[in-house]
């Protein structure tokens, strides 16, 4: 039986993400990125918030040039193929209206690892000797932040420590990361909130167990007896999603495996357009405030683009796009 409880709209999910939320998210770069609320969070002007992850891509550069961010921690932000960098937030980073932290990629995995564990850090030699262990880059202490009258900021970067049990070697020991809310986009989730994600799941289930919420987005809401036919597959059981919403094609432009692809296109215009703030503001202006949810932003996009990017189900690719063409 559904679950009427946790089964909501994107908005309504939104709206419970409350100004100076600590947040983190399912995919990686450019793949399975919970686009259709990140839209929803810059619509309803979100601010403050506080993003923990392995990586950024298009989704927190989007959050960046809204103004919704005031601590990035993570290694690495960028559009792969279709744009180096993410522009928005180096430009904020730069101004100093958001503050950066910078862990290597591993050593981001390892929080999220340790928040999943329910465990307060984890042991690593990751990164050693490199200049992200340099004191003078703490920036969040460096801002004063570290004084413990934030839960979700550790009194230290990182400590170090010489094995207890075998002598020698001394240890970095990373803090876990524990956000309030990890929000995820999937393949398809029970009508009582079981998860299943088709292709690589990148670190989403230590970032969906990690934090002390989940919202998801599904490309489908399917029977919970179907999921159950073979549990194997599945990766997060239903009594730990709070809440969830239906939509398909909802990590546009970022691609979902066997479902469509990466919008390339879409993503290089976002990439050329916002290398300004006044072109962010005119790209979010026509892609977002000027709609009035998803689904209108679907339509603005057109059935023929959707259905170029829709893979083929058989081969878990579209047979349509070209590729290898240089633009």
């Amino acid at each position: 039986m559904e679950d009427i409880r946790k089964r909501q709209t994107v908005a309504d999910l939104a709206a419970a993400i409350p100004d100076g939320a600590c947040l983190t998210f399912s995919g990686f770069t450019i793949w399975r990125r919970p686009m259709a609320l990140v839209y929803e969070l810059v619509r309803q002007k979100k601010r403050h918030l506080h993003l923990i992850e392995v990586n950024g891509g298009t989704h927190s550069d989007i959050l960046a040039g809204a103004g919704c961010v005031d601590i990035w921690e993570s290694c690495f932000i960028g559009h792969e193929l279709y744009g180096k960098l993410g522009n928005n937030m180096a430009r904020r980073i730069q101004a100093g209206e958001t503050i950066c932290e910078d862990y290597s990629h591993y050593q981001i995995l390892l929080r999220l690892a340790a928040g999943a564990a329910g465990m307060p850090f984890m042991a690593t030699t990751a990164a050693k000797g490199t200049d992200i262990m340099n004191p003078a880059y703490d920036m969040l202490g460096r801002a004063g932040l570290r004084d413990g009258s934030r839960p979700k900021i550790p009194k230290k970067k990182f400590d170090y420590i010489k094995d207890p049990f075998y002598g020698g070697t001394e240890y970095i020991l990373l803090p876990a990361a524990q956000p309030d809310i990890c929000v995820a986009h999937v393949h398809q989730i029970g009508d009582q909130g079981t998860i299943r994600v088709e292709g690589q799941r990148y670190s989403d289930v230590e970032a969906m167990k990690a934090a002390d919420r989940l919202f998801v987005i599904a490309e489908e809401v399917v029977p919970e007896d179907y999921l159950r036919q073979e549990p194997a597959a599945n990766i997060i059981p239903h009594y730990m999603v709070e809440r969830y919403a239906e939509m398909p094609y909802g990590a546009h432009p970022t691609g979902c495996y066997n479902r469509y692809e990466i919008d390339g296109d879409f993503i290089r215009a976002y990439y050329k357009q916002t290398k300004t703030q006044e072109g962010f503001d005119a790209w979010a202006e026509e892609w977002i405030f000027s709609l009035p949810n998803f689904e209108a932003y679907l339509e603005k996009l057109g059935f023929g683009r959707l259905q170029n990017l829709t893979a083929n189900r058989a081969i878990h690719y579209s047979t349509t796009i070209k590729r290898g063409a240089k633009k």
